[in-house]
């Protein structure tokens, strides 16, 4: 495994930041609660426990419980060896519901071998209360 996912966090931005608890890359039955229009940041530590430079691409995957794609997003980079690095990617859901958040970490956009497992966590997004 060139890359180790070590942990992911959800960090909603608005009245305050909330942390979830980190998760492994397992998946997991504890619910996290948000809010619709409310940003919510997908982060996670990666790290390079090699000896010479890596490559990565960091994907997010937000679906509903219908399995339909409501967010997709990477961003690419590289880390020296020993580097240890923390990517976000923003979502903000626009309707309440169950949502499936899926971390993964490849290579590249146009190769997608997976330097790590990936992570999965289920949300909660509800509507706001007046």
């Amino acid at each position: 495994m060139k890359i180790l996912l070590l942990s992911l966090f959800l960090i909603t931005s608005g009245i305050g930041v909330t942390f979830a608890a980190p998760i492994t890359a397992q998946n997991t039955s504890h619910t996290k609660i948000h809010f619709v229009d409310e940003q919510i940041m997908i982060m996670a530590d990666i790290s390079n426990n090699q000896d010479t430079q890596q490559n990565f691409a960091y994907l997010t995957q937000v679906t509903t419980d219908e399995g339909v794609v409501v967010s997709l997003s990477w961003l690419a980079g590289s880390l020296t060896p020993r580097q240890s690095f923390s990517p976000a990617q923003s979502w903000i859901p626009t309707e309440s519901g169950t949502f499936h958040i899926n971390v993964f970490v490849w290579e590249s956009i146009d190769n997608p071998e997976a330097l790590s497992p990936p992570l999965s966590m289920i949300v909660t997004v509800n509507e706001q209360q007046s």
